[in-house]
């Protein structure tokens, strides 16, 4: 059941990327790319390039921020703009609001409802690496086609500062 829904996630963000003509773009490893460190493993590149998408209860609906793979979330910068506390959502409900699973989680192709926001912390980048929705896929893509894809509201600075 799991990788049927985990094949089914990929699929739907390759139908996704279908509009755009970038579906052939997605990279997919014979290893997992569920973590940071291991995403910058099967991609080649240093870990704060992968994009990292964290699922939050927003007030009335998930939220999603990506941000760099070396950036956290600082809470009081999140409660300054969301107006509520950064409470990530259960394990358990993250395929059910959000539409992909742990480990694949990417803002592209999720539910209906969904809030994608950018943190400020990828601007750094040229290019960046977020899941593709599955635990064992990536594409690269610039900042600006990340922002133009996720379809996300705006940057945010909700990460705490980096050296």
């Amino acid at each position: 059941m799991k990788d049927e829904v985990t094949d089914m996630a990929i699929e739907n963000v390759k139908e996704y990327f279908r509009q755009y003509g970038i579906q052939d773009r997605i990279l997919e490893f014979d290893v997992s790319s569920a973590t940071v460190e291991l995403a910058a493993e099967a991609v080649g590149c240093e870990p704060k390039r992968i994009a990292k998408t964290m699922s939050f209860l927003g007030k009335e609906q998930p939220v999603l921020i990506v941000l760099a793979g070396d950036a956290r979330i600082s809470n009081s910068k999140y409660k300054e703009i969301f107006h509520t506390k950064a409470k990530m959502i259960p394990k358990d409900l993250v395929e059910k609001l959000i539409g992909h699973e742990i480990g694949g989680v990417c803002p592209f192709a999720v539910k209906t409802g969904v809030e994608v926001y950018l943190d400020s912390s990828l601007k750094r980048f040229e290019t960046v690496f977020p899941a593709a929705g599955s635990c064992n896929s990536a594409i690269e893509l610039s900042v600006e086609e990340l922002m133009r894809y996720s379809g996300a509201k705006d940057f945010v600075d909700v990460s705490e500062d980096l050296e």
